[in-house]
């Protein structure tokens, strides 16, 4: 049996020297190979004595799952830790035109916020995913593959996942940022993307505080319309209105996420 392990990986990113990516290894038989879920927000995942803003307790997670079902992912969490760079790689620009609410949103959002999703979604599909894949005991292949994230990670998540529907089964989309763009774009966007395989959508929002009910409207508005063009079993809404926009509303969700990703393919 070989023990569970959380490996440190720096990747070449672009404009930049490079990224660090930490890797949780559940404990596995040698030789076995795992499902893989990549995470955005990497430094809030494990431990929680080094989380700044709370911790998702994904290895306590892996853990539970695996005593009720037998069954364990390896997790993979990309670092998205710098402010106002967070905000721009986790947000594409492909889905369509910023809509913003009132004039000061606008010039904020003109001035800090230069999109670069594109490019965040790049380097997990031809740096990130090939390195795992080479060099840490994961299954590969659609159906073992997932990615999630929260907020601005879950936007990125509904990307990236609706963007390459055959390399992700299953995206955990919490609490996403989808109020920047019209329920019209939105819904032309997913209409663009849907093909033979089509990813499995986990779409959760809560209503138990400020922001949680800021982004809510946009989310609602959003899968009503998402709803028109996709498959009824590809998606799952999730609604708490005592959910808040932080880690420890977002853990419990990661919880079923889990449990639904490994056992609906696998």
């Amino acid at each position: 049996m070989i023990q569970e392990k959380i490996v440190d990986v720096r990747l070449p990113y672009p404009n930049e020297k490079d990224r660090l990516v930490r890797v949780y290894i559940p404990e596995h038989e040698e030789n076995q190979t795992l499902p893989v879920i990549y995470m955005t927000d990497g430094q809030n995942l494990f431990e929680e004595e080094i989380c700044k803003y709370g911790c998702w307790h994904t290895r306590e997670a892996i853990r539970e799952e695996f005593q009720k079902t037998g069954k364990s992912a390896v997790i993979v969490g990309i670092y998205n830790d710098i402010p106002r760079k967070r905000a721009r790689e986790l947000t594409p620009k492909s889905i369509g035109k910023f809509q913003f609410p009132n004039l000061m949103a606008k010039i904020m959002v003109s001035l800090f916020l230069k999109p670069e999703g594109e490019i965040f979604d790049n380097f997990i599909i031809n740096t990130l995913k090939p390195y795992i894949e080479k060099n840490f005991p994961v299954k590969t292949g659609r159906n073992y593959t997932a990615f999630c994230g929260s907020s601005m990670g879950g936007l990125m998540s509904f990307f990236t996942g609706l963007n390459n529907p055959d390399v992700f089964s299953m995206a955990g989309v919490f609490s996403p940022n989808v109020m920047m763009y019209s329920t019209e774009d939105i819904k032309n966007w997913v209409q663009s993307k849907l093909t033979k395989n089509k990813t499995f959508l986990y779409m959760y929002v809560g209503h138990g505080n400020d922001m949680e009910a800021q982004l809510y409207p946009a989310f609602e508005k959003a899968c009503e319309a998402i709803k028109e063009i996709y498959p009824e079993e590809s998606l799952k809404i999730v609604i708490k209105q005592d959910g808040m926009h932080h880690e420890s509303s977002w853990e419990p969700v990661f919880k079923d996420f889990l449990h639904d990703f490994l056992t609906k393919n696998h």
